[in-house]
């Protein structure tokens, strides 16, 4: 054959790109395993990591196999409810929802035309009493996530750990890399009763003569990263009131009827009658 024919250089052309298609095919299905073992046990550390059982930088270092050692042995039950705050189903030990399902789950509770059916929400309940739950959104430049742990039947958040795809290095990106921004949320409290469950704003909370906080669910956003920011409040404050009656019927001294508003002695009058909703 003439090699320098039409034809030879598109034959030629036509089996190179042929080969690598192949390689790349099964390389990627080679990796395909690891890649999402270590997905699970990146997600499973920054659960970890936001219920206050070590750093980031702590399960980094031990290991796949060790994070989830860690997780098995924390982990008391794990479960999905719906938007009225009852449970769906169990979740096996496996079973740890990662960004691209988180992503689904936003589109479920938005609504709109990628709604693919009603939310599914994870909770996650170590044995400690510790809760944790999942948010995501949308931030300057791409994906957000993270999760928040609250103390044993409480709104009291103990911790929170968020992670980004593309945000701004040393601005938006301090959503992820500064210990002191996500400890801001410790000791606050998720308020739900209300349409914005927590706030991230300029300045924090407001505070009375001697500096106290006058609001518990309120904290300082990001200098210099007010997108990322807004779109963090904003992920927080949908996933929150998603979960608002779940929480409402499990945070200790605020027993709620589930169905409706009531709460305390006429909520517990709601559980053996037929409860309309308000």
């Amino acid at each position: 054959m003439n090699t320098n024919s039409n034809v030879y250089t598109v034959i030629y052309t036509t089996v190179i790109v042929v080969v690598v298609a192949a390689l790349l095919a099964f390389v990627s299905q080679s990796l395909k395993g690891k890649q999402e073992a270590n997905e699970k046990a990146d997600t499973i550390s920054q659960m970890l990591t936001a219920a206050q059982f070590g750093t980031k930088a702590d399960f980094q270092k031990i290991g796949n196999t060790a994070v989830l050692a860690k997780y098995a042995e924390e982990i008391e039950q794990a479960f999905t409810v719906n938007i009225d705050g009852e449970k769906m189903q169990d979740l096996p030990l496996d079973r740890v929802f990662s960004p691209k399902e988180l992503k689904r789950q936003n589109y479920n509770i938005k609504g709109g035309p990628n709604k693919t059916g009603e939310p599914e929400l994870p909770v996650f309940i170590f044995k400690n009493g510790t809760t944790v739950v999942p948010i995501y959104g949308a931030g300057l430049w791409g994906p957000i996530w993270g999760y928040i742990a609250f103390e044993k039947g409480s709104n009291t958040i103990q911790g929170a750990y968020f992670d980004h795809e593309s945000e701004t290095a040393g601005l938006g990106a301090k959503i992820k890399d500064d210990p002191a921004f996500q400890a801001e949320f410790i000791g606050e409290k998720a308020d739900f009763d209300k349409a914005n469950v927590f706030e991230i704003v300029k300045g924090g909370a407001p505070k009375d003569a001697s500096g106290k906080s006058l609001v518990d669910n309120e904290i300082d956003a990001i200098t210099g990263a007010t997108m990322t920011s807004q779109g963090l409040d904003a992920a927080i404050d949908t996933w929150l009131s998603s979960y608002a009656k779940y929480f409402q019927g499990n945070v200790s001294g605020e027993k709620h009827c589930g169905k409706c508003k009531h709460e305390g002695e006429k909520a517990e009058e709601c559980e053996t009658t037929k409860c309309e909703e308000e």
